[in-house]
């Protein structure tokens, strides 16, 4: 059976962290490190991301199923979440599948809903790159600034650029995989009933991933919810506002 990459800081009470598209563990460092003063830390990269194992199918129920195993490895029984993006949704497709195992859960910028198609794009651009045909990550970065025009988002999408034994620059995340499932990936995970799952869900006020339409169904299915807005924050709320960030977990998770 084939199991997550994590890591693990610090010690206390559990806290389990899924990061979003593209992502990984690695870009939660600095989060991890203030979170982890008061609690144990578990940062895991999920399928096809990261140092995870490279899978051909990938939607929520097998994510979750993921998660489940690492906390069953560690030898744990009630865990406090923490996701992202479609981290979020790995988490909230969690308390769906084991709710009875969730303390509280944290879903930093997402709804439970479906999702429009935002990233075909991206996936289009960094699969027209020949990786052959570059040495350096500031060469394939010059390559993309046509297409995408945010340095920041190229310098986190190019994080998944590493290099082989060989020298030559290869993708990390399994990139021709995550684009088949990306349609999965933007899919719901809205429960059938009601979940009395202790949540906070925190927002980026320049980010407009959760509209008031979107909180209602968060209440509808997350009954005991509370909402954070960082302003200063876009849809990357922890990068942006880290301070603020683990400042609202921290309150939250010692509440």
């Amino acid at each position: 059976m084939q199991r997550l990459f994590y890591q693990i800081t610090g010690s206390g009470r559990p806290l389990l962290i899924v990061h979003g598209l593209f992502g990984s563990s690695d870009n939660w460092r600095a989060v991890t490190k203030a979170l982890s003063e008061k609690r144990q830390i578990i940062a895991v990269d999920l399928r096809n991301h990261g140092r995870s194992f490279h899978h051909q199918d990938q939607h929520y129920p097998q994510m979750a199923e993921d998660i489940e195993r690492v906390v069953d490895e560690l030898g744990i029984e009630e865990i406090d979440l923490l996701g992202h993006s479609i981290g979020g949704k790995v988490v909230m497709q969690f308390a769906r599948q084991h709710a009875h195992r969730v303390r509280q859960m944290v879903v930093v910028d997402i709804a439970p809903r479906q999702y429009p198609d935002k990233h075909s794009w991206i996936f289009k651009s960094l699969l027209s790159l020949n990786l052959d045909q570059y040495q350096q990550r500031s060469q394939l970065d010059a390559a993309l600034a046509s297409d995408i025009k945010d340095a920041a988002v190229r310098q986190f999408l190019l994080m998944n650029v590493e290099k082989n034994e060989e020298g030559s620059l290869r993708w990390r995340i399994n990139l021709q995989a995550l684009f088949c499932n990306y349609a999965a990936l933007l899919s719901s995970v809205e429960p059938e009933q009601a979940l009395d799952v202790k949540s906070c869900f925190i927002a980026g006020g320049r980010s407009d991933y959760i509209s008031e339409a979107d909180r209602q169904l968060i209440r509808q299915c997350f009954p005991d919810s509370e909402f954070t807005v960082i302003d200063e924050a876009g849809h990357w709320v922890h990068a942006e506002a880290p301070k603020a960030f683990c400042q609202v977990v921290e309150q939250f998770l010692d509440d």
